[in-house]
């Protein structure tokens, strides 16, 4: 096993990686590329040099160049630094960086987890993670059950021990979980018809490298793809934007996203799909124009996960996470309709769809 032990807190990762037989007389350099894809070689060299990677049992310093072998240990140490920073305009976003928590019992806790927060650890995004906030402030372990985008706000739930989560993974698994996302969107008036409808597009990604973030979508009679299944439905829109909320039945990568394009109600700040793969390069590289910023209008996407009902809460009907202040603000500034009343207006049909055995 590669990976013998790790361990996060909010400032610092460390790990302790195991060399394959297949790594034997690798350079360090390389062999580090292989665990951190996400990091640059240069950025790797300057972690040897600073001794943030240490090749267990040899005198240190170690070169970029140098080799490990097989069943050696090598130890890498990243400390908290601007690479997770989020820009919008040129400017660093104010993140918010403490999940609160809605709901908690003796088998989980619910979060209402902020947008920019990964679900766990991966890639650069180490450090504003749930998982890593919760095992920091309650001192033991807690388990995924399913997961978010990292721009998509709203209920997650953490599992408290292996077994729970996977009772409530395959709660998920076997679509048990009744789910509702709240979204803005702007509107493409030749496909924004209808303000109920059922989307079942199939989805999948023929991609190679970078580019296979990117899902496409198949027409529901088609052999392509995977099956997907989401209902929406629309509370207000105007020539331009849209409030919904939608209900996926299936889970699959980017569903929501991809299907409410499809039928006309890109959401907006989608960098992907009411931009494009070459946006979503421009503003992960820095390199986003002033018409891009235009065209997105906020630094995410549009989506946030407003309610969940769980098979073995008897005595919660649902959950529920209000609306971010970020998703809040903007209504207030373009909508003719007060966040206040667009809440009851989501609680009454978050509690109508949970009610009804159709949804």
């Amino acid at each position: 096993m590669p990976i013998l032990e790790k361990s996060f807190s909010p400032e610092k990762y460390t790990a302790m990686y195991s060399v394959d037989e297949k790594f034997d007389g690798l350079r360090l350099d390389q062999f580090i590329k292989e665990y951190l894809p996400s990091f640059s070689r240069e950025v790797i060299k300057r972690k040897i040099k600073s001794l943030d990677v240490c090749i267990i049992g040899r005198p240190s310093p170690h070169r970029p160049s140098s080799k490990v072998y097989y069943q050696e240990k090598v130890e890498v140490k990243i400390v908290k630094t601007n690479h997770e920073d989020e820009l919008w305009r040129g400017n660093k976003l104010k993140l918010e960086t403490a999940p609160k928590v809605v709901f908690e019992n003796d088998l989980m806790t619910v979060v209402g987890k902020p947008a920019f927060m990964s679900t766990h650890p991966t890639g650069k995004h180490l450090f504003n993670c749930v998982t890593v906030f919760l095992e920091s402030e309650l001192k033991r372990k807690t388990y995924s059950v399913h997961r978010l985008d990292r721009e998509t706000s709203g209920l997650l739930i953490q599992g408290k021990t292996p077994e729970s989560s996977r009772v409530l993974t395959d709660f998920f698994e076997q679509s048990r979980v009744k789910k509702a996302y709240f979204f803005i969107s702007k509107i493409k008036s030749k496909e924004a018809k209808k303000n109920e409808f059922t989307a079942r597009e199939r989805l999948d990604s023929t991609n190679e490298g970078l580019k296979r973030v990117y899902i496409d979508w198949h027409p529901f009679d088609s052999t392509l793809g995977k099956s997907a299944e989401t209902k929406f439905k629309i509370l207000f829109k105007n020539e331009t934007y849209a409030l919904g909320l939608a209900f996926p039945k299936t889970g699959r990568q980017h569903q929501i996203r991809v299907h409410a394009m499809v039928h006309g109600y890109p959401l907006l700040g989608d960098k992907l799909y009411l931009g494009s793969f070459k946006m979503f390069q421009r503003f992960k590289d820095g390199f986003a124009t002033t018409e891009d910023h235009d065209l997105m209008e906020i630094p995410r996407h549009a989506l946030h996960a407003v309610g969940l009902k769980i098979p073995n809460l008897k005595d919660v009907p649902f959950l529920h996470c209000p609306l971010p202040s970020d998703l809040e603000d903007w209504i207030k500034t373009n909508l003719p309709m007060h966040p206040t009343d667009l809440d009851k207006l989501v609680k009454k049909e978050l509690h109508e769809a949970f009610s009804s055995p159709s949804k």
